[in-house]
């Protein structure tokens, strides 16, 4: 999943829980600009634990078990 993705499905996730920006942003402890960002697909420097932070809010975990998070590129 590309990071442009992975912003637009925190938003489906988020809009089908029925949480506002700032509800989720309040409960993963990050900003709610930082979030809007991020499900723009505008990562800038968001670390690992703010993404962490985000999916806990809304249920889920990273997972990279289930796939191989590298592609080679050409």
């Amino acid at each position: 999943m590309k990071l442009s993705e992975l912003g637009k499905e925190i938003r489906r996730l988020r809009k089908e829980q029925g949480l506002t920006q700032e509800q989720l942003a309040q409960k993963a402890r990050i900003s709610r600009p930082t979030l809007s960002k991020i499900e723009q697909g505008e990562f800038g420097n968001v670390s690992v634990a703010k993404l962490a932070a985000i999916l806990v809010a809304l249920g889920y975990e990273i997972c990279l078990e289930r796939f191989n998070p590298f592609k080679k590129l050409s």
